[in-house]
């Protein structure tokens, strides 16, 4: 038995709309995924450096001053979730971003952290 809103700022279907155009668990979770993976330094680190320039990983150990097998599982994380593609150059694998949705994402969350530090 649910329990009458009181509050005069619910507009019930209108809130029932919006509730139903949330994303699907599926995507949801996905979603969580990603965040939860971004949540590492060291991944940040890593797509910011891609987000100017696709890299191998050596050019990534050198940069960043981590060992070849961090870096390693670091991208295997970033590629299960679909941030980061690669392409093979003679006998390097290149990383870069996986499309322009990522990148944008990387953009607008720099702007926003530059944006809100006073």
């Amino acid at each position: 038995m649910g329990r009458e809103n009181d509050c005069e700022r619910v507009d019930v279907e209108y809130i029932n709309s919006l509730a139903s155009d949330l994303p699907d668990e599926a995507a949801i979770l996905r979603l969580s995924r990603i965040f939860h993976a971004l949540r590492s330094e060291p991944r940040l680190k890593i797509m910011y450096l891609l987000l100017e320039k696709e890299m191998c990983v050596c050019e990534l150990e050198a940069a960043l001053g981590m060992s070849q097998s961090s870096i390693s599982h670091n991208l295997r994380t970033l590629r299960q979730l679909d941030l980061v593609r690669t392409i093979k150059n003679g006998r390097f694998v290149v990383y870069s971003l996986a499309d322009e949705h990522v990148r944008l994402l990387l953009e607008l969350s720099r702007k926003h952290v530059t944006g809100c530090v006073q």
